[in-house]
Parts: C-alpha cells; structure tokens; sequence
C-alpha cells in the first residue's frame, strides 16, 4: 500500500486557511510564513499553499505541478511506480522529475483531482 502522506491545499488567503486548520487541529504549523504553512499531523503533512506564490522564482510552467489541491503518496521508486501504474492503465499526466521539494509525478483520477506519487526513501 502507499501511504497518504500529505494533503496540498491552495489557496488565495494562506493565513485564514491556516488560522482555521491551528484552531480545528489544535496545533500550531511548524513552519509558516506569507506564502505557505505547514502543519504535521500524526506523520501526515497538511500543506496550505498561497494559488499564485508571491516568489517570483517559483513559476509554474507546462513541466511544472499545477497549483491546486491535491494528496500525495509515498513510493519508494517513483520511475517504478510510474511503470507499474501506467502498466495497469492509468495515465500520468506529469513524468517523474525534479522539484525543490524531490521527485515527484503527477496523475489524476476519474475525476480529475490532482494525486502526486512522492519518492521517498
């Protein structure tokens, strides 16, 4: 089984949608600043991140994730991953590839929500 190991949440104001998760969850994040927070949640990662990053670095082109919500699961090997779902049929949308956060690819389900598969060791 992959784990589900984070939630993505995008969204225009990062600091209502982060006061809403601090009071529902009862934690503060455990990293915040004014494009993104982050909350850990009992080895899950809750990401409230700003639609339209106010870095200028940060552009979002053909090759890179769209910014909208999404969950990722853990693999181990992600060009495996890929493989072995492709091989049952499924369509990834974004190939395996580097980002700052690691490697990742993207594909989506019958109903179009955004599934990142998250390498990790």
């Amino acid at each position: 089984m992959r784990p589900v190991v984070e939630i993505a949440l995008f969204t225009e104001n990062v600091v209502a949608l982060s006061g809403f998760y601090t009071r529902s969850l009862g934690a503060e994040p455990v990293f915040q600043n004014e494009g993104m927070a982050l909350f850990q949640v009992d080895g899950l990662q809750l990401l409230i991140h700003h639609k339209a990053p106010p870095d200028p670095a940060y552009t979002v082109d053909a090759d890179g994730p769209p910014n909208e919500d999404h969950i990722a699961l853990a693999v181990p090997d992600l060009d495996a991953a890929c493989a072995e779902l492709e091989g049952q049929g499924l369509t990834i949308a974004l190939p395996a590839q580097s980002f700052p956060w690691g490697r990742s690819a993207y594909l989506r389900d019958p109903d179009g929500r955004l599934i990142e598969l998250s390498e990790r060791a």
